[in-house]
């Protein structure tokens, strides 16, 4: 297992003490890709430098975007973390034990995904990620800082990527994006038949997204499933064609 390919997201942050912090802490622990989504301050800040100590080329080197679909451009495989309980139906995972699953593929990209300090991520937002994962503390003050909990993070994942760690066998994830594409594909679809209602859409569309990253699709299932909708959408056509002679 190897580091190489992971991807620290954060999503629109606003502390440059804690920036600082992380690239101090990514770099303690072999981990040197660090992405900003929307940052609401400057990386570059005195104060982020200052903390960053010997870390300061991480954040020299930070990539910054605009939306969290490009931060995760390329990945394969994506964990966000949450310190709220979700309704949804797929789990809240310890970060032991499904950390190690974004560095099953090394020579291909990953991400963990880290929200907001004062609020994580949105439900959307948490919808790009097909695991999740919530740091245990204790009952009497949950709250973890931003910088704190990239650190436990990134300590789990150095201990997984030791070099005695024996590989796991390797599954080729269809890309982030590849996905992306399908989904939109879907709901254009499901729109067009009236499956879906276009105030219903991103609620049903969340969980269609729900169903899918638990199957951890590779590319040539979404191939196969991009199909499927393109001979239904043909169909429509013929049909529509043949009742108009």
């Amino acid at each position: 297992m190897s580091l190489a390919g992971l991807r620290i997201v954060l999503v629109e942050p606003a502390g440059p003490i804690n920036i600082g912090a992380i690239a101090r802490v990514m770099k303690n622990f072999g981990l040197y890709h660090l992405v900003l989504v929307n940052p609401q301050c400057d990386p570059l800040s005195t104060e982020a430098l200052m903390m960053a100590v010997h870390a300061q080329e991480i954040l020299e080197s930070a990539v910054l975007v605009p939306t969290l679909p490009e931060a995760l451009h390329g990945c394969v495989r994506a964990i966000a973390t949450t310190g709220r309980v979700r309704s949804l139906e797929t789990p809240l995972e310890n970060p032991r034990t499904a950390l190690p699953w974004l560095l099953e593929e090394p020579e291909k990209p990953a991400a963990l995904i880290f929200g907001r300090e004062d609020r994580g991520l949105s439900n959307e937002e948490l919808n790009y990620a097909q695991r999740f994962v919530g740091i245990p503390t204790s009952p009497d003050y949950v709250a973890l800082n931003l910088a704190t909990a990239v650190a436990i993070c990134c300590y789990e994942l150095s201990q997984c990527a030791q070099p005695d760690t024996e590989t796991l066998p390797q599954t080729e994830l269809a890309p982030i994006e590849v996905v992306e594409g399908y989904y939109q594909q879907l709901e254009s679809l499901l729109l067009k038949i009236g499956y879906v209602y276009p105030h219903t859409a991103a609620s049903r569309m969340g969980k269609f997204r729900q169903l899918y990253n638990r199957a951890h699709l590779k590319t040539k299932e979404v191939a196969m499933l991009r199909g499927i909708l393109q001979q239904v959408e043909w169909a429509l056509e013929s049909q529509r064609d043949g009742e108009k002679l």
